[in-house]
């Protein structure tokens, strides 16, 4: 780990395990996906949620969402799309037990949340993150195609590449790609109509062509030698990543063996096949903040996420 990042640390937000988040450059807020797995883990669960948080403002102050979901709701990976004006589509991964696995799907109106259904299917195996087509299609990634015994350990220990991508047309599901290491983060460049899916495990970044029926065509895989989570656009078309440099560390992190875990940032400037530059933005060795997910960059500014940490970061570049 070699730490560096031209900038600065500007807030340090408490909110437990802010895995994904997601900016609305249009009207100008993100909204952040909270589980406490920490917590979870050593026998204290809690109630995730989701948050909303006004960039139009420099107080960083995030509000807590409250709907009229009744279940128990962990979420993990989110996506959001604007459906008219006023209104956005917030689907969210949702693990309520270590077996179930759901998508939760809500209306956001200015900063009031309404949980209109859940999708369950056998498709749902282990469901890391998700990324809205329009407001009735969607991709999403299962991180395990085994959630037990020897198939999950084989997939946890000699990283078999057996993970999945599948699409939701609005009526059916659909597995459009396979043979990925731990498929975890993914998102949709709609002028180009192109596909990216995150392989941690194979410190690799998956490109897409996606076809009119919602098949994906391989394009290449982007090896960028650091363990790739969720991936974000910023307005000028960049990928943003955030990253664990070390998944040997992150591991022992995450079963609670080691205080911290290390943070990368990395931005991916994607042409086309063949033609892209990759760049390290920040890392730092976990004292700041541990195990870095998700990126979103919003002009000087860099909000930062992670797994299991008790605050995400706020970055001044």
């Amino acid at each position: 780990i070699e730490p560096h990042f031209d900038g600065n640390i500007l807030h340090k937000i408490e909110i437990p395990g802010a895995e994904d988040m997601q900016i609305s450059y249009e009207d100008n807020f993100i909204i952040i996906s909270s589980d406490d797995r920490a917590g979870r883990r050593d026998g204290k669960a809690k109630q995730g949620h989701l948050y909303f948080m006004d960039l139009t403002t420099n107080d960083f102050k995030p509000k807590k969402l409250t709907s009229n979901l009744k279940k128990t709701f962990y979420p993990h990976g989110i996506s959001m799309i604007k459906t008219d004006s006023q209104t956005y589509k917030i689907y969210a991964i949702n693990h309520p037990t270590e077996q179930d696995h759901l998508i939760e799907v809500f209306n956001l109106f200015g900063d009031s949340l309404v949980h209109i259904e859940t999708l369950e299917n056998p498709a749902l195996i282990s469901p890391n993150d998700i990324v809205a087509i329009d407001e009735n299609r969607f991709y999403f990634t299962n991180d395990h195609a085994y959630t037990k015994g020897f198939g999950k350990l084989t997939e946890e220990y000699l990283g078999r590449s057996v993970s999945t991508v599948y699409y939701y047309d609005g009526k059916n599901y659909k597995q459009v790609a396979e043979d990925i290491a731990y498929a975890n983060g993914i998102n949709y460049d709609a002028k180009r109509k192109l596909l990216f899916v995150a392989s941690p495990r194979g410190f690799l970044v998956n490109a897409y062509q996606v076809e009119e029926n919602g098949d994906l065509t391989f394009l290449e895989s982007i090896d960028c030698g650091t363990g790739v989570d969720n991936i974000e656009f910023a307005p000028d078309g960049k990928i943003w990543i955030g990253c664990h440099p070390s998944l040997l560390t992150f591991a022992e992190y995450a079963k609670g063996n080691l205080d911290k875990s290390p943070s990368e940032i990395i931005t991916i400037d994607y042409k086309n096949k063949g033609n892209y530059t990759i760049k390290s933005i920040y890392e730092e060795d976990g004292r700041e903040m541990s195990a870095a997910t998700v990126a979103c960059p919003y002009n000087n500014l860099i909000f930062l996420g992670n797994v299991m940490d008790k605050h995400f970061l706020v970055l001044e570049k």
